[in-house]
Parts: C-alpha cells; structure tokens; sequence
C-alpha cells in the first residue's frame, strides 16, 4: 500500500509512469471504455462520443471509482458542464469542461437540459432562493464560480431562465473577472480543509489555487502536480528564500502556496485544518519536519494585468 501523504499535502500521481501515457485524471479512458477522442491513442474495448450534461446540485463530488466510500477527488460546481460516456447503477462517469477532470459522479447531480451562462457567482458564496426575498427559505447554498444563466438582471436580485432568485451583488458577468486572485484566496481564511474540495464549505491546496486563479480569468488544473508543471514561469529558488513577490506559488512535492507578500504566504492545509496565513519560513520550517522541501516557484503574470 503507498504511503499516505503527510498531512496536508495533495499528491495524486498519474496511474501510468510512462511520460508517453496519457493522464488518466485528464483523459476518459478504461480498458473497456474510452472517449471516442482518444481513439487511436489508447486501447480499449469501445469507444464513445461524450454527451454533454450540466451539473444542478451546489457541489457534486467527482470520485474514482462509483462508490460513496472512495475518496473524494474534486468537486463539480453548479452550472458546470461535462461530458457522459457511461451511466449506470445510478452513477455516470464524466469529464469535466472547465478543467477536464475524469470521475463518477451522482446521475441525478446532472441535467441534460443545458443552459449557457452568462453570469457566475463572484462572492465567496451565496444563496438560490425561490423568490426575490431574502426572508424566504433558500433553495440551495452557491460557493464562488457556480455559473448561472441569468433572465433577468434586477437592482436586487436577479432572476435565473430556469427559476430562483440570486443576489445581483453577488454575481458578476461571465466575462468579468477578479483584478487579484491573492485576494480572493484571501477571503477563504478560515475555512476548512477538505481533501478535494473547492468551495467555501471545504478546500483543500491545489483547489485553493484553482479556484482564485479561475476567478481571474486564468485556466487552472486541478492538482499540485499539474499546476506545477504548467503554470507560470519557473524563477530560481532564492537560497534565504527572499526577494519573492505577491501571486508567487510555492510548490513542495504534493502541496502549493500562494505568496501575499514577500514573506506571508496562505494555503490550505491540514495542519492547521484550514485555509491560513502565515510567514513564509514558518511553513517551510515545519513542512521540512515532514522530509519535504521547497521543489518550485512559479510567477504568474503581474497582478491585475
């Protein structure tokens, strides 16, 4: 059996070494099934055409195998899309649109009517309700980057195509995008570490990075590995670990961070059991308790340009 990561740290590895195998985290592929994409790539028994589903539930675990008891490997938000190869005994097994991430996944989280969006939710969360009134009981709880299809843009609320209420200052455009992704990673201080979470309710390292980038309009993967090998530019990592700049991420082998300052980082982790922010040599003192070190920083375009 591997040996589990230390506390904190996400590190998933791809199934295949070979450097010329395909990820299956980002490809659909099986020995009996693979998206019809990949053939003449792969082998397998069949080959299928994904039929596009949207996602209808707040958040929807994405998992590896169909089975409630396995590991939760991320999480689908409201108004996602994603591509169905199989459904069966009451589970589907998908690809993500936004970041291509392969998983079982509830049927009944998924509609097959599937509506554009044209506004996305920008505050760290908010409420669906069945009328444009806060008094009344919500519908359901929308983390940010829920995306919405809008009938009606209101003073107050807004009004979604397929009914319920949104607070119209709680979304934003589809094409309106965060100036600082640091400060929204910021806004999720104090909230929980989960393993493969990407709401306010639950997140965890790379999910922390997914989110606040994607809410500044910059395509993220979804895991530590991933982000380190393609996102940003590579820069030397300084001997005293000086001289870095806000967005800076901080990769260890299965964890990152995101730099505030040169010396504040915030990341979520399961030493504290939270998002938290703390000195840069803090973290690196007590990660390195654990037999890791710093492998990576990368620098991300400036900030707000």
């Amino acid at each position: 059996m591997p040996q589990s990561p230390p506390p904190g740290h996400r590190a998933r590895e791809a199934a295949h070494k070979d450097p010329a195998s395909l990820d299956p985290r980002r490809n659909a592929v099986r020995a009996d099934l693979a998206d019809g994409a990949l053939r003449g790539k792969v082998d397998a028994e069949r080959f299928v055409e994904g039929q596009q589903r949207q996602v209808i539930q707040a958040a929807v675990p994405l998992r590896s195998r169909p089975d409630l008891k396995a590991p939760l490997d991320t999480e689908l938000l409201f108004g996602e899309l994603v591509s169905v190869f199989e459904t069966r005994d009451g589970w589907s097994w998908v690809q993500a649109k936004r970041d291509h991430y392969v998983g079982y996944l509830p049927a009944p989280a998924l509609s097959t009517s599937v509506l554009e969006a044209t506004h996305r939710v920008r505050a760290l969360g908010t409420f669906m309700y069945p009328a444009a009134d806060f008094k009344t009981p919500p519908l359901m709880h929308l983390s940010i980057g829920a995306e919405l299809a809008v009938a009606d843009e209101g003073e107050t609320f807004s009004r979604l195509v397929k009914g319920g209420y949104v607070v119209t200052r709680h979304i934003a455009a589809i094409d309106k995008f965060q100036r600082d992704f640091v400060e929204v990673a910021e806004r999720f201080i104090g909230t929980p570490y989960l393993w493969g979470g990407r709401t306010r309710l639950g997140i965890d390292c790379s999910g922390l990075v997914q989110i606040s980038l994607q809410s500044a309009g910059i395509s993220a993967p979804r895991d530590s590995d991933m982000q380190r090998a393609e996102l940003g530019e590579a820069i030397a990592i300084p001997p005293e670990l000086e001289g870095l700049a806000r967005g800076d991420l901080i990769f260890w082998n299965g964890h990152v961070a995101i730099m505030v300052d040169g010396v504040m980082l915030v990341h979520a982790n399961a030493h504290h059991m939270s998002v938290s922010i703390e000195t840069l040599p803090e973290a690196v003192e007590r990660i390195a308790k654990t037999g890791l070190e710093v492998v990576a920083i990368k620098r991300l375009p400036a900030l707000g340009a």
